[in-house]
C-alpha cells in the first residue's frame, strides 16, 4: 500500500491493472484482483473516463450536482472552496486526511483525520469552516461522503452553490491534487507515523506550516495565510 501510495502520487493515471504490472517491475507477486482491492480500500481511482459511465442510478442515489468550475475565473477568496480525501500511512496501518481548501488563496481552512471513510469525519470539518466563513461555490467529488444528505444538505443551508467533479476526473479539482502532492512529499513520505495520535499532531504542524509560512509560487512567494486573510481580489463573503 505505501508503494501504491507513492506511485499513485506520481501517476494518478494508473489504474490497478498497470498499477500491477508496475509493482511487478518492482519485485512484487501481485495480482489485478489484490491490487484493485488494496486500491479501492485506499480510495483511488485512475484519472480517466470509466465504462458504463451512463448507468442509471438506482432511485435511492444521492443527487450528482453539475460541475461549475470550467472556465470560472477565481478572483477572490472564499469564491471557492474544494474537499477531497487522501490516505495517510502509518507504520502499522493507515487513515484518511480530508481538507476543505479555499483555490483563491489555497489556504486549507479546515482538516481532520479519521481512521474509516465515513462520512462524519467529513461533515465534522465542514461544520468547523462555515464556522469560520462561507463560499459561493463549494466544489467536490462523487464520492459518497460529499454526496451525502449530511453533507450537502449543510451547504444548501448556507445558500452555497454546490459543484460536483465529472467522474473519474480528479483534475477537476487540480488544486486540492496538487496539495496532495506536497502534502506527500514534504511531509508523509518523509516520516513513519508511529500511529494515528503521531500522524495528527505531525501533519497538524505541516499544514500550519504550509498555511503561514511556505512561500507558494503561485502567489507571488506569499503565503496562503497572507492571501487569504488579507482578502487579496476582495469580495470577502461573511458567514451566513
Amino acid at each position: 500500500m505505501r508503494l501504491i501510495d507513492q506511485q499513485y502520487t506520481r501517476t494518478p493515471f494508473y489504474g490497478s491493472p498497470r498499477m500491477t504490472v508496475w509493482l511487478r517491475t518492482q519485485g512484487y507477486a501481485v495480482n489485478h484482483k489484490r491490487v484493485a482491492r488494496l486500491m479501492a480500500l485506499m480510495g483511488l481511482q485512475a484519472v480517466y473516463p470509466k465504462p458504463r459511465t451512463s448507468r442509471a442510478r438506482p432511485a435511492a442515489a444521492p443527487t450528482i450536482y453539475p460541475y461549475l468550475l470550467r472556465g470560472l475565473r477565481i478572483e477572490r477568496v472564499n469564491q471557492v472552496w474544494a474537499t477531497d480525501i487522501t490516505y495517510i500511512r502509518l507504520a502499522g496501518g493507515w487513515l484518511y486526511l480530508v481538507v476543505i481548501l479555499d483555490w483563491f488563496s489555497r489556504y486549507v481552512i479546515a482538516w481532520q483525520v479519521s481512521l474509516s471513510l465515513e462520512s462524519d469525519f467529513c461533515v465534522a470539518t465542514l461544520e468547523r469552516a462555515l464556522g469560520r466563513s462561507c463560499p459561493e461555490i463549494f466544489n467536490s467529488d462523487q464520492g459518497v461522503q460529499f454526496t451525502s444528505q449530511a453533507f450537502t444538505s449543510r451547504l444548501r443551508a448556507k445558500g452555497v452553490a454546490i459543484s460536483m467533479d465529472g467522474r473519474g476526473r480528479c483534475f477537476d479539482n487540480i488544486f486540492v491534487e496538487r496539495l496532495w502532492r506536497t502534502v506527500k512529499y514534504e511531509e508523509v513520505y518523509l516520516k513513519d507515523y508511529e500511529n494515528a495520535a503521531v500522524a495528527e499532531t505531525s501533519l497538524g504542524q505541516y499544514l500550519h506550516f504550509y498555511n503561514e509560512e511556505r512561500p507558494h509560487q503561485a502567489l507571488g512567494y506569499r503565503t496562503p495565510a497572507t492571501v487569504y486573510q488579507g482578502g487579496h481580489g476582495g469580495g470577502n463573503r461573511a458567514p451566513m
